[in-house]
């Protein structure tokens, strides 16, 4: 499987034969090439970063909304519905997405380019598939509802019926998502994914609930922006691609092997990425009841908010590491990769850290009974510094061809949460369930960053890496420590702490060396005159690595 997506050798690795060339332009000097790639990749990681914090903002949001509108029960139901859907969406994608990120780079877009003729090769069969699981989910809703759904009484075949009708335009939305990062400047791509739907959601679902709608009133709510940003996106789509103004939409045969055979790979690690809280909803809700269902569903919101930082930096560099790594420039590859592994963690390491020790007062926001969930957030919390400490290293390997890599890992992750929440979850409910996806949440991304170092052939890690991780642990551990101490692990506690950490921020920007730091980091994202001296010196050679 992994030999059928390894890019051919030769100038173009990586390239889809069918396509054109593209940046094929004589190569800088590795000094100049390090410091445009870091460049480059600072700029597009802020606007990644500043759309994911907006749209962590609004999730935690969305989660209050839920979880105060509609209890424990209600949410748990609620949280099994949406769960349903990104599940269903993510195996019906068939891993088209990641194609997508993978391929348009690649190609030259435009009318007389041979972008366009990617997109019916990416849609055509994960709509098929999304149309085939939506008649059988419709068909099989009543069955279903019962074990699903438990907490969302009479109404259960109804919201199970409409969450299975829309799973053909969440596909079609989440490819074009996917197309439209490509092929647009990212904040076309933050605006839709980070600003219409964390946004539009909560307004929807809360004004459901304040009108006195139920469940499925609420989960209407929660569909309703997936359309308002397939039709954004398809706007946004035509006109770089050409459509509509003569560009081909017939693939040649080439298209199909090409692409197919580095998406298939991708489809089921897909279908695991992106279910993987879900999966856990769902076993919970089944093996627990709807209630520990609403925990875990509730604790899962917030560790995913806590993820953003990563996603948004993944999305904004991807295109770019399918550039770099088709074009065999590993070492400039590998650089992108520290220093936006560094920055992840120094904004998602601090997140996770006051989660685990102050999960008490997260919780008190949702309710009272929700804080059941406290032993269930520690133990997700310190799990996910693992997944980013590590870094994106299934972009690196899924944006060099290697899907099959990233399915082993995958597959090695679910594999433990599964076996794991099969044993744990009857007897311990939310809490058994947390630790069997902590345990498939270390062993994934352990698998992917032993494979990406296998295949990048450079340092992924550094020593500037390890020190920004002792200085985080250190400095939000002290103030967790002081603020636990002075107000305890609930709200009082949790706002020391935060004090404590502000002050410390505001101190360390009078020290000289972080003052430039920040220059320099300023300076890569305006693409000054110095910002190479700023990047670092690159490795002496970048190409055919």
């Amino acid at each position: 499987m992994t030999a059928a997506t390894r890019p051919p050798a030769g100038a173009d690795e990586g390239r889809p034969p069918s396509g054109p060339a593209q940046d094929q332009a004589t190569p800088s000097p590795a000094g100049d090439v390090g410091a445009a790639e870091t460049r480059r990749s600072a700029r597009s990681g802020v606007a990644g970063l500043l759309g994911a914090a907006t749209s962590g903002l609004f999730g935690f949001v969305l989660a209050v909304v839920i979880t105060r509108g509609y209890g424990t029960a209600g949410a748990g139901a609620f949280f099994a519905a949406i769960g349903v859907v990104t599940v269903a969406t993510a195996i019906c994608t068939l891993g088209a997405e990641t194609g997508l990120m993978w391929a348009l780079p690649r190609r030259t877009a435009g009318v007389r380019g041979d972008a366009a003729r990617i997109l019916p090769v990416a849609l055509i069969p994960p709509l098929l598939a999304g149309l085939l699981v939506a008649g059988v989910g419709v068909l099989a809703a009543d069955a279903l509802a019962p074990r699903l759904l438990e907490g969302s009484g009479a109404s259960g075949d109804t919201l199970l019926t409409v969450t299975f009708a829309a799973v053909p335009v969440v596909v079609a939305m989440t490819l074009l998502l996917a197309a439209l990062r490509c092929v647009r400047p990212i904040r076309a791509y933050v605006g839709v994914q980070f600003l219409l739907l964390p946004v539009a959601r909560p307004v929807l679902v809360g004004a459901a609930a304040l009108a006195g709608g139920g469940l499925l009133a609420g989960m209407t709510g929660w569909l309703v922006p997936a359309a308002l940003a397939l039709l954004v996106c398809l706007t946004l789509v035509a006109g770089p691609l050409g459509l509509g103004r003569g560009a081909t939409l017939r693939p040649r045969r080439a298209d199909w092997s090409t692409f197919w055979r580095f998406a298939l790979p991708r489809a089921a690690s897909a279908a695991i990425d992106a279910g993987s809280m879900w999966v856990g909803v769902l076993l919970t809700s089944a093996l627990a009841g709807p209630a520990d269902a609403g925990v875990f569903g509730a604790v899962g919101r917030y560790v995913l908010a806590g993820q953003l930082a990563m996603q948004g930096l993944r999305v904004a560099v991807s295109p770019q590491l399918s550039r770099l790594l088709g074009r065999g420039e590993r070492a400039a590859a590998a650089a992108v990769h520290r220093q936006l592994t560094t920055w992840g963690l120094v904004l998602s390491w601090p997140v996770y850290l006051l989660l685990a020790v102050f999960a008490l007062a997260f919780l008190q926001l949702f309710g009272p009974e929700f804080t059941a969930g406290v032993p269930a957030m520690t133990v997700l919390a310190l799990a996910m510094l693992v997944n980013t400490g590590v870094g994106n290293v299934q972009s690196l390997l899924l944006m060099g061809g290697r899907s099959g890599l990233h399915l082993v890992a995958a597959v090695a992750g679910l594999t433990v949460t599964v076996s794991l929440g099969l044993w744990l979850i009857p007897l311990y409910g939310a809490t058994g369930a947390a630790v069997a996806w902590a345990a498939g949440i270390a062993t994934e991304n352990l698998t992917a960053a032993g494979f990406a170092g296998s295949v990048v052939r450079e340092p992924l890690f550094d020593a500037a890496m390890v020190r920004a991780a002792v200085a985080t642990v250190a400095g939000v551990g002290l103030a967790a420590g002081v603020g636990a101490l002075v107000g305890g692990r609930g709200l009082p506690g949790l706002a020391v702490a935060l004090a404590v950490l502000l002050a410390g921020c505001v101190g360390m920007l009078t020290l000289p060396r972080v003052r430039a730091g920040i220059r320099g980091t300023m300076r890569q994202i305006r693409g000054g005159n110095d910002a190479a001296a700023a990047a670092g010196p690159a490795p002496a050679s970048t190409r055919g690595r």
